[in-house]
């Protein structure tokens, strides 16, 4: 007996599993790419599967979908783990890929998951092998392959991008799990739209989906028929626990901090808010986001407004102190605030202008008026001399005084913009900059020539 129950317990699947298709006519959703007429469905149908990188989010089926191109190809497929294996393990699979070639004449499809974990030394193992023809080289990840994959791996494989399933991808597969023999097989009733709850859950990921079907049809209750009748008060406890989807360490990630920025820059609160509780909802560090709001604050609001810095800090200095969710209520407060507060880039800009000029010019030296002079001996060498003590002049501004390298004496590299408190600071400057062309004591000429940008 207790071996009878061994057998069954290890002979289980999920239903993700037993749901798996076993032609491309079957796989739900890719319709871009293996749909009818589509050349990577010709390829694969004409014998000339080639080597690829599937990219795409968790969910979306990319391990059956390189073993449905080697089904349909009729060529051997053998799979590799990047989290479990290794150089070695990367060797004998290609040893025994060569041996089927030579022995059978048979191809072999190589699918390594999640490839961007090998790191450069071992994705640089697979190249004389995809090149002299031994495998053809089927590498999934869920990275953005141009930040996480070796150029010259990339220049051996076509990417293609795997997309979410769309709902009614979902829910029609969702419909062939209740009604196929591998899946459910008709014992369990599920109403119309608690199939778009589900499909809305899963946010295009189709494992999940089946998973939170699986679940609920393990706590739904028999009705008369002795089919089992899934409720709204069934799924709704099923999915306390399921939480959104939020890939930290991938292009998701990326995605909705884009789409945060953006929004906060576009002085929308509403988007702003949105996107910054997707991010917590879905399991980001609230830390994390305090310091993107900081770098905001800095990057598109600038001397507009200098009090959201200030805020943005004390919302950080809150989270950390109060921690969640009590917290996060101060980083919402700086999010709205941000977004309308008024928007200038003329500080980023003034930096990033500045920081290139730097990089590709000389190094010029110090103006000898504006030298320390802690020493006779330097002082006697002129440093400091003739600089002009801004205090002991009228309104403390000396006229005509120059603060860069003569090189440099036209360059202008900040800019205020005409909203918020850069108004004033803006009519501040263009005073200043009257008053010094206006001086008879000015530095440098006048006709001094600059590689720089020049007054405005």
């Amino acid at each position: 007996m207790q071996s009878g129950l061994f057998e069954e317990a290890r002979g289980f699947q999920p239903l993700a599993a037993r749901m798996r298709p076993l032609t491309l006519a079957h796989y739900a959703g890719q319709q871009h790419l293996v749909g009818p007429g589509k050349p990577l469905r010709r390829a694969v149908e004409d014998g000339q599967l080639h080597s690829m990188i599937l990219w795409g989010p968790p969910g979306v089926g990319k391990t059956t979908f390189a073993k449905l191109l080697a089904d349909t190809a009729e060529i051997t497929f053998e799979s590799l783990s990047a989290v479990l294996s290794g150089v070695k393990d990367i060797r004998e699979a290609v040893e025994r890929a060569r041996h089927r070639k030579q022995v059978e004449g048979r191809d072999t499809l190589l699918f390594v998951d999640e490839v961007h974990r090998f790191n450069k030394s071992q994705q640089d193992a697979f190249l004389p092998h995809i090149e002299d023809g031994t495998v053809i080289f089927v590498g999934a990840t869920t990275e953005n392959p141009s930040f996480e994959l070796n150029s010259a791996l990339l220049s051996r494989t076509r990417v293609y991008v795997l997309k979410h399933l769309q709902p009614d991808e979902l829910i029609g597969l969702l419909r062939r799990a209740l009604e196929s023999e591998s899946g459910l097989n008709g014992q369990l009733r599920v109403p119309d739209h608690l199939l778009e709850m589900i499909a809305a859950a899963a946010d295009g990921d189709a494992r999940r989906a089946l998973n939170i079907l699986e679940v609920a049809s393990d706590l739904a209750e028999p009705g008369a028929d002795d089919v089992a009748e899934l409720t709204e008060q069934v799924l709704e406890q099923v999915m306390q626990s399921s939480l959104r989807r939020f890939d930290k360490g991938g292009d998701v990630f990326y995605d909705q901090i884009s789409a945060l920025h953006k929004s906060v820059r576009g002085s929308d609160p509403d988007g702003s808010l949105y996107w910054m509780c997707r991010m917590l909802d879905g399991g980001c560090d609230p830390v994390y986001v305090a310091r993107r709001l900081v770098r905001i604050a800095s990057e598109d609001i600038g001397n507009a407004d200098p009090r959201a810095l200030r805020l943005t800090l004390d919302a950080w200095d809150t989270q950390e102190r109060l921690g969640s969710p009590e917290g996060e209520l101060a980083l919402a407060q700086a999010v709205t605030y941000l977004a309308l507060a008024p928007k200038s880039n003329a500080v980023y800009n003034a930096y990033n202008q500045c920081m290139a000029d730097i990089r590709k010019q000389p190094d010029y030296e110090v103006p000898v008026h504006l030298r320390n002079a802690p020493t006779s001996l330097l002082k006697s060498m002129g440093h400091g001399k003739e600089y002009r003590y801004a205090h002991d002049e009228p309104d403390a501004f000396a006229a005509g005084e120059a603060y860069l390298p003569e090189a440099l004496s036209n360059v202008r590299y900040y800019r205020p913009v005409p909203r918020g408190l850069e108004i004033k600071l803006g009519e501040k400057r263009d005073w200043l900059d009257a008053r010094n062309e206006a001086s008879s004591d000015k530095r440098y000429p006048s006709d001094t020539t600059s590689s720089g940008k020049p007054f405005s």
